[in-house]
């Protein structure tokens, strides 16, 4: 049983399986966010993905930074990532034609960040998890 669907750009149709949901910035009690901070967080977040989902290939959406009007600090500019960190497992149709589509389906595990709770589906998704391009990126796989 799947989480939710999601309607791809190219007419593709993926199915949430697992979500994980993190406060993108929980936990941090010192320094403030900046570059060297975010690009930790991003790369512990796909040790986390690949580590929880090792026979799927891993896939980041580029997150967006915002910059606010704020003083530097030691490390650089103030640079702060969407409040939602989340990785995602799909499941979908397999990507070779001639496999049986019976017999196999393809998958793939996606990081991204987003600014609330609210888990994506249908054509309402995040155009950024909307354009991922499954069949370059999944793996398909026999049941």
């Amino acid at each position: 049983m799947s989480l939710s669907h999601i309607a791809l750009s190219s007419g593709r149709s993926i199915e949430l399986t697992e979500l994980r949901m993190s406060s993108t910035y929980g936990g941090m009690l010192e320094g403030y966010p900046c570059k060297p901070i975010n690009d930790m967080k991003v790369r512990s977040l796909q040790r986390q993905a690949e580590r929880a989902f090792p026979s799927t290939p891993v896939y980041l959406v580029p997150p967006s930074r915002e910059y606010p009007d704020q003083t530097a600090g030691a490390f650089g500019p103030v640079e702060v990532l969407p409040s939602v960190a989340c990785i995602g497992a799909f499941r979908s149709t397999a990507v070779a034609p001639e496999l049986d589509p019976v017999l196999h389906r393809s998958a793939l595990t996606v990081i991204w960040f987003q600014t609330g709770l609210d888990v994506p589906s249908g054509k309402d998704a995040a155009q950024v998890l909307r354009s991922i391009r499954w069949e370059e990126l999944a793996q398909d796989y026999e049941l």
